[in-house]
């Protein structure tokens, strides 16, 4: 869009520089209307996004490669740059180790025995070494290490969900900060406009065919589009550093952004409810929270198979035996077997605690679909509302804005409309010109929001293991704008 705006933008100074004077130095009684020669850029946006993918910025000849960094290149880069990603591959091997310790057989005892140790002349006693160790029956070490392997699937869910919410950031920050890359260039139009506008009127005052209140209104609107485009160079930076810490690499220097507003996305709204049903991280973790509280219930009630707890052993016995010459009774081995009889503790409380929650996390389920539905519903409703805005600017209120202010200029040129018209004409196009601005960027970030499995913050804290119960617990809607509310 740059290139022909700069194409249009030169054509107009030419004019001025070339045929204004000549004009003016022709006209030596204004008794006549004087006819001077507006600014004849009208802006097309529509033209310049369609054509975004070859063209380049100013000066630069089209057929000169563009310079600049596209969405995919950024994406890329945070997949490399973002730290939570590394977070959640962290949480993934986290839950490998809490599943290898759940199976592990606790370990064996080593001591010294001693019994009826007595000193003196007499001596005696019994001195030796043991070793114990506790048989864990029931399959109850397999059950810990199925219910810590099923945390673990879902840590692994967490990742998938991670990258689709870094994916999924960059792609709402590329856009805001396309968005705004867009405003600056209008609005730097609009105020090179409105400076013509300004010398215009200065022109025509010269001659006597604008007052000098029309001097100044001219002015003050010149200075309120400067200051429009201050404000729009700051929105820029800001979403830059917005989609910089996102990619996570906040040191990148401000880059032209490659792509096109107008290309807008056909989204479904029962189907992308279903898509995202059917395939949402949130879902997958919810689901594999059933599977893991089932297993959970199992091992409980498992807890009443008793234990065996094994012991044995190597003594030596200096007892006095009533031989002649006496003798001491020698080397003994000895061996115990135990089992922890489950007569009153029978885990009743935590089969029952079990059992709750793995009716909960059946819940759990339904909810996070019902959330998921929920939270879409808006989105959907801003999407649909936004597109419909940005439709019916592009198909027709903005030709007819600048049908409208083409039709001013020539009437002007012919005498047979007031300069006041033209700029009121002028002034209605820009601003129409921002606000379908506002609206694609606001179709973008809803579309992305929906295509993205409502995983939208790409700097949220992934959950450790332990921490998986709530898994739509980070899911963080962007702040839209109402459709063309935006000046």
């Amino acid at each position: 869009m740059r290139g022909h705006l700069f194409l249009g933008f030169s054509l107009q100074l030419a004019f001025i520089l070339t045929v204004l004077p000549a004009n003016l130095a022709g006209q030596s009684v204004p008794s006549e209307k004087t006819q001077m020669s507006l600014p004849n850029l009208t802006l097309s946006l529509s033209s310049g996004l369609e054509n975004g993918s070859q063209q380049g910025t100013e000066g630069q000849n089209l057929s000169a490669p563009r310079q600049g960094m596209t969405l995919e290149q950024l994406q890329q880069m945070a997949l490399t740059n973002n730290p939570t990603l590394g977070q959640a591959k962290a949480g993934v091997s986290a839950a490998e180790g809490l599943t290898r310790q759940a199976g592990l057989w606790p370990n064996p005892t080593v001591g010294y025995v001693g019994e009826e140790i007595r000193g003196g002349f007499f001596g005696g006693g019994q001195q030796g070494v043991f070793i114990q160790q506790n048989l864990i029956l029931g399959g109850k070490l397999a059950l810990d290490r199925k219910a810590r392997a099923e945390e673990g699937k879902q840590a692994e869910a967490e990742v998938e969900e991670q990258k689709l919410r870094v994916e999924n950031g960059v792609r709402v920050a590329f856009y805001e900060a396309l968005a705004a890359q867009q405003m600056v260039e209008i609005r730097e139009k609009l105020s090179d406009l409105a400076k013509d506008a300004v010398e215009t009127t200065r022109q025509l005052f010269n001659v006597g065919q604008a007052d000098q209140p029309d001097v100044l209104q001219a002015q003050v609107e010149a200075d309120e589009v400067d200051l429009a485009v201050i404000t729009s160079e700051q929105e820029k930076q800001r979403a830059w550093r917005v989609l910089t810490a996102v990619v996570g690499m906040p040191e990148l220097p401000l880059t032209r952004l490659l792509g096109n507003l107008e290309e807008l996305p056909e989204i479904n709204s029962d189907q992308m409810v279903q898509t995202i049903l059917n395939t949402s991280p949130a879902v997958k973790i919810a689901q594999l929270g059933v599977t893991r509280a089932g297993t959970e219930l199992t091992r409980a009630r498992r807890e009443v198979a008793p234990d065996l707890s094994l012991r044995a052993g190597y003594m030596n016995d200096l007892e006095q035996l009533g031989s002649v010459p006496p003798k001491a009774v020698g080397s003994e081995g000895f061996a115990e077997v135990g089992v922890n009889l489950r007569l009153f503790n029978r885990n009743q409380g935590n089969i029952e605690a079990a059992r709750a929650n793995q009716k909960r996390a059946s819940f759990e389920v339904q909810r996070v679909s019902l959330v998921l539905r929920q939270l879409a519903a808006p989105i959907l409703q801003s999407y649909a509302s936004s597109r419909a805005v940005a439709d019916r600017y592009k198909t027709r209120t903005l030709p007819n804005a600048r049908q409208a202010y083409q039709l001013y200029l020539q009437k002007y040129h012919e005498g047979a409309a007031a300069y006041p018209q033209v700029l009121i004409a002028q002034r209605t196009l820009f601003q129409l010109e921002t606000s379908y601005i506002a609206t694609l960027e606001n179709v973008w970030i809803n579309a992305a929001t929906l295509q993205g499995l409502l995983l939208t913050d790409g700097l949220d804290l992934p959950a450790a293991p332990g921490e998986l119960d709530r898994p739509v617990r980070e899911i963080n809607m962007p702040v839209t704008e109402n459709p063309g509310g935006r000046q």
